[in-house]
């Protein structure tokens, strides 16, 4: 049987936030190559890079555990000197949107928001199997999404509930910053970790070989 190459994810000391010197024998800190951390360091001298690190490095010190996500967003864009903002949003959480949208306009922020299902293409136009239409017959459209934003020219663009998958395109094509403020879990009530914390009892299953 293949050894399975351990990393980060199998990782339960967390040392590289504290301390060092007190790794893991398989950790990703001591085992890299350092060419790739040499490459990836080097992008922080850049000067919108650094702005970006620097503000959400600010953000996080002062509302660590104080301020909720929507304040940290809000002050990170501060921080950034946004002054656009676009929201890709499921049509699922458009009143959340609305007030998210009406909470930024208060902060002085001009705002623009697309729905995913913006454009009202047929799942099939597109090659999509038919069966996928019996829960609604219009895709949702990332891509499209994305585009429009960038039409707009918008400073940071915030993903609300878009899709597995959905969400990748959308930060693949946009040209603005990107930041999540809900993630999707129809089941979980959008707090799709809360599975991860009953793996030894409602979702047992989840750890059975397929």
């Amino acid at each position: 049987m293949e050894k399975k190459k351990l990393s980060c994810a199998d990782c339960a000391v967390g040392n590289c936030d504290w301390e060092r010197g007190k790794f893991p024998g398989f950790c990703m800190t001591t085992h890299m190559d350092g060419a790739v951390k040499k490459v990836a360091m080097s992008e922080y001298e850049k000067e919108e890079i650094f702005r970006v690190m620097k503000c959400a490095a600010e953000t996080e010190y002062e509302g660590y555990g104080t301020l909720t996500r929507v304040q940290e967003t809000i002050e990170f864009a501060k921080k950034m000197q946004v002054k656009k903002i676009g929201i890709a949003t499921c049509v699922g959480l458009l009143r959340e949107t609305n007030a998210l949208a009406k909470v930024l306009r208060k902060h002085g922020f001009e705002v623009v928001g697309i729905a995913c299902k913006a454009g009202t293409v047929p799942k099939v136009e597109i090659g999509i199997d038919a069966q996928c239409a019996e829960i609604g017959p219009n895709m949702c459209n990332p891509v499209l999404q994305a585009k429009l934003l960038n039409e707009e020219k918008t400073d940071l663009n915030i993903i609300m509930g878009l899709c597995v998958g959905h969400d990748s395109l959308f930060v693949k094509y946009s040209d603005a910053l990107v930041t999540t403020l809900v993630t999707k879990d129809r089941v979980m009530g959008h707090n799709p970790v809360a599975v991860l914390y009953q793996l030894e009892s409602y979702y047992s299953k989840l750890m059975e070989e397929e």
